[in-house]
């Protein structure tokens, strides 16, 4: 692929700095389809004097988790120290992810991934979506008809192997007057539950960086499902469907900032 314009080029760097680590590809085990990406969120509890309180989600589009037994790549840099294993099998996969129907989206809290990986001796090591960074209502809002540079963060499949590489892909952005959002153009095959960036101009050499919401199944133009109202829809979770919530504390980052393990497309 050719160089990306200065402006395409900072946003895709931004992203990789503040979210290379926040993806992870799933599938149907055991069989070469229902391949998706999920992120991990962090949704903001509450700021005080000691500190955020989050709750952390992975997130998905719904429909590729209804099946009944998954697999989870496990990506070298999200695991420490490094596992020797490549998958990670989950029973009842349907079972665990709270589905926002209205939505099209899914989320699961990540109590359970942590408590696997203390039992197996690693942790994860990860990048998470953030308060910060997930869009409010202003940014979708500043969306409109004529569409704008959006970069999808996922997984594809690669047609030989199989194997999930993590990809940046270079498309645009829309909202209609009922306030849906769409993405317009490609989206590789396993790149279904992605997040959606845009970067918001802010004059001269500066933009705001933010995640649009979560690509979605479709024909032609996919839907994205907004960070606004998934927000909206998080809140009004019971408490037994989220995660309990915890104090959000620093996280290591061991990889070098714009360290190439990753592919542009178009």
């Amino acid at each position: 692929m050719s160089d990306l314009p200065s402006f395409h080029s900072a946003t895709v760097d931004a992203i990789i700095d503040h979210a290379g680590r926040a993806t992870i590809p799933f599938q149907r085990a055991h069989r070469e389809e229902q391949h998706a990406t999920a992120f991990w969120f962090n949704e903001l509890v509450e700021t005080s004097d000691e500190g955020e309180v989050v709750r952390q989600y992975l997130v998905t589009a719904g429909e590729p988790t209804r099946v009944d037994i998954a697999e989870f790549t496990l990506r070298p840099e999200l695991c420490e120290p490094t596992m020797s294993a490549e998958k990670l099998l989950m029973a009842d996969f349907s079972e665990r992810w709270t589905h926002l129907d209205r939505l099209g989206v899914a989320v699961m809290s990540t109590a359970g991934l942590h408590a696997h990986g203390a039992r197996k001796g690693w942790r994860w090591s990860t990048d998470e979506i953030t308060d910060g960074i997930a869009a409010g209502a202003e940014d979708i809002a500043a969306l409109g008809a004529e569409p704008a540079a959006a970069y999808l963060l996922g997984h594809d499949v690669d047609p030989g192997t199989g194997a999930r590489e993590l990809v940046v892909v270079v498309g645009e952005v829309t909202r209609d007057e009922d306030g849906d959002v769409r993405w317009v153009g490609n989206v590789p095959r396993g790149c279904v539950g992605a997040p959606v960036f845009t970067g918001v101009p802010k004059g001269g050499d500066r933009f705001k960086l933010v995640c649009a919401g979560v690509l979605l199944p479709g024909d032609g133009d996919h839907p994205v499902a907004p960070f606004d109202r998934l927000r909206t829809a998080l809140r009004a979770l019971t408490p037994e469907a989220s995660a309990a919530p915890e104090p959000a504390g620093p996280r290591p980052r061991d990889h070098a900032p714009k360290q190439r393990w990753w592919r542009r497309r178009g």
